[in-house]
């Protein structure tokens, strides 16, 4: 399968925090030929493909979704709803998909400017002023639609110029398709660590997935495989990372100094692009719970840059996804067993 293929249909499917089985059919019938998948109790899907068994190497991508959920359930076929990680101000106007007893068609609206008084005007668009128009009664609505039913934002797929791809959850199932390119770059490779591809849970709420997995493997290395921010207008205003210009490799406290410094070392002696970004804290990705995970674990943070990020429209660029899956496997093919004990020494 393309990755771009790939990408497209992770992206239009829908699993919010919790509810990532949903994708769980699709992402084992992808990955099933790279080795054997297995489901914990916390809903991460892991591939587990065979080396030498010289040590263990984890890479983690999460497959969750920012969501709603209803909270109410009002007349003429209206729903009240909270949010988690979405900016109000980007639901209006949204089509979304309610995940009741069947999905449901939903959209967002707003009162036209024409009917807006002045201190309408004015105010902050909150999620407690957006309802769901479904089109349907109430009564026949409680019937197909509970409180704490999730929702979802229905997504369009564009391909832009400069093979830029625009689409919701981008963040992070563009991960999970460097994972799956890094797979594909293995499948003939000779790889003294075994590797665990793990499509992790509840991300969004928390970097829960990454604990249980993380324990549950108890690899020697660990990556995530996470979205950042780019640097152009409407991104971050200090900095340098572009789309295109390949993945962004982390540098701070939740990182191996050891194992980073040989990534980038493999990255310029393969010529593959990347970038650099610092972060002296927290890095807010599955990367913060893998280095804590059992006795302590050596690990990598390696970024997709991507625009828009937690809208419906994130646009990434499908090179830097191939470049990260690229940098992996490479790091992966290098790396020998009996090396990896001072690799991973501080």
């Amino acid at each position: 399968m393309e990755d771009k293929e790939f990408l497209r249909e992770l992206c239009l499917a829908h699993g919010p925090s919790g509810r990532e089985h949903w994708l769980h059919e699709y992402v084992t019938e992808v990955f099933s030929e790279f080795g054997q998948v297995t489901v914990d109790n916390l809903n991460n899907l892991i591939v587990h493909k065979k080396g030498k068994g010289k040590g263990k190497i984890m890479l983690m991508a999460h497959l969750d979704e920012i969501f709603m959920v209803v909270t109410d359930i009002k007349e003429n076929g209206f729903l009240q709803f909270k949010g988690n990680g979405i900016d109000p101000k980007t639901l209006v106007s949204k089509e979304v998909i309610i995940h009741g007893k069947e999905k449901l068609l939903g959209i967002i609206g707003i009162k036209p400017p024409h009917l807006m008084t002045e201190e309408d005007r004015q105010k902050a668009v909150t999620v407690e002023s957006l309802l769901i128009d479904t089109g349907y009664s109430k009564e026949a609505l409680e019937e197909l639609v509970r409180p704490g039913d999730y929702i979802t934002i229905k997504g369009n797929y564009k391909e832009l110029l400069n093979n830029n791809v625009s689409v919701k959850t981008v963040d992070d199932r563009s991960g999970v398709v460097a994972l799956y390119r890094c797979a594909k770059e293995l499948r003939n490779i000779s790889h003294d660590l075994d590797v665990y591809f793990v499509c992790s849970a509840q991300e969004e709420v928390g970097i829960r997935g990454a604990k249980t997995a993380t324990n549950g493997i108890n690899p020697d290395i660990g990556i995530a495989v996470d979205v950042t921010f780019d640097c152009g207008r409407y991104g971050l205003k200090e900095g340098d990372t572009k789309l295109g210009n390949g993945g962004v490799i982390c540098i701070g406290p939740n990182i191996h100094p050891k194992v980073r410094k040989l990534l980038v070392k493999i990255c310029k002696e393969y010529s593959i692009p990347y970038q650099v970004e610092v972060e002296a804290g927290s890095t807010g990705t599955d990367a913060w719970n893998i280095q804590v995970g059992g006795n302590g674990v050596a690990t990598l943070l390696i970024s997709i840059p991507i625009k828009y990020m937690h809208t419906s429209v994130e646009t990434v660029n499908m090179d830097d996804i191939k470049n990260v899956g690229y940098m992996m496997a490479k790091l992966i093919e290098n790396i020998k067993g009996e090396e990896l004990e001072e690799l991973i020494c501080f």
